[in-house]
């Protein structure tokens, strides 16, 4: 037990120093990016109180956001901020950031979880037929769809599923995380999760081909190592050996990519939201970006590598679960 506890202490703080670290940098390029924006921020922010601005309220309205300061003073005053726990107040949406990703976050966390298990236990799943009838029809034609399927845009395939399964045969909303006209308290569970399935199966598009195809290559290894040949010349059938020597092999490699994901599905996500109407972390992030929204952009920004860090160490974490000889190796 004080083995374990040790063990735990010291991977969070590995962690938490790579974190740190990774934070830190991921804001430093964005903050240098966003400097380097042709965009004018505060011209944007005009624009979008629509009425006339005096060139003395602009000065005034540049000394508040401190454009005119050098970019590291700004940067260094903005991470102050963020380490009181301020995020500051986005310019598009006049509203504090932080109350602006908690809000959208719960929209994001639904959609892309739903697509991060179907793309993983799909992708699993064939990527183990595939492995286990190599070179056989099965085999080829599921390689043949992965290919393809990887190959699509993902903001196309979102379009075409619109037009066939909303539009078409309406089996599907054109949009929205819930029906138009009716209060957020009023929305049922059902409602919610009719309007989340066709976006979470476009989303879950971008990965599982990936998993289903490495899978298939892992378990192929698997299955044509010396020791899965003594146990089929004990007489262990083919579904045999798969319990019971493929899947904890390959088992952890699929594991990697489905934690790997995360940063895609937020890459995704910014996509699919904006062409199903879909509102969440992606359509804010990609809004911020258009209309120059600094503070919301950073902000996105950094909880999206906090994200996508936290899910890498909770992967790391079950390794040790899942294999053994791993939670050893690192005693």
């Amino acid at each position: 037990m004080k083995g374990t506890v040790s063990r735990l202490i010291r991977i969070f703080f590995s962690y938490g120093v790579r974190l740190v670290s990774l934070l830190l940098a991921v804001t430093v390029v964005t903050f240098a990016l966003v400097s380097l924006s042709p965009v004018d921020p505060v011209q944007q922010y005009i624009l979008g109180l629509g009425a006339a601005v005096s060139p003395e309220q602009r000065a005034e309205i540049e000394d508040y956001w401190g454009v005119n300061e050098p970019p590291a003073e700004r940067y260094l005053g903005w991470l102050s901020q963020v380490l009181h726990g301020n995020l500051g107040e986005s310019s598009l949406y006049r509203r504090p950031v932080a109350d602006i990703i908690g809000e959208r976050f719960r929209g994001s966390l639904a959609l892309m979880l739903c697509a991060w298990v179907l793309s993983g236990v799909t992708g699993f799943v064939l990527g183990c037929v595939m492995g286990m009838y190599k070179d056989r029809l099965p085999d080829r034609i599921l390689k043949k769809v992965c290919y393809i399927i990887s190959s699509l845009p993902t903001f196309w395939l979102g379009l075409v599923f619109l037009l066939v399964f909303s539009v078409q045969l309406g089996w599907f909303p054109i949009g929205f995380s819930a029906p138009i006209g009716v209060l957020d308290s009023d929305v049922t569970v059902g409602q919610r999760i009719y309007h989340l399935l066709l976006p979470a199966f476009t989303l879950s598009l971008m990965s599982f081909a990936n998993i289903a195809l490495h899978t298939r290559q892992k378990l192929s290894d698997v299955l044509g190592s010396e020791y899965v040949l003594f146990a089929r010349a004990r007489g262990e059938g083919e579904w045999t050996i798969l319990c019971r020597h493929g899947l904890r092999n390959i088992l952890i490699p699929a594991l990697t990519l489905q934690f790997a994901s995360f940063a895609e599905l937020f890459g995704g996500s910014v996509i699919a939201e904006n062409v199903f109407s879909y509102p969440g972390l992606g359509s804010a992030a990609a809004a911020a970006g258009l209309n120059s929204d600094v503070p919301l952009l950073l902000g996105v920004t950094l909880f999206s590598a906090l994200f996508v860090g936290v899910g890498n160490m909770i992967a790391n974490l079950l390794y040790g679960v899942i294999d053994p000889h791993i939670r050893e190796g690192e005693r």
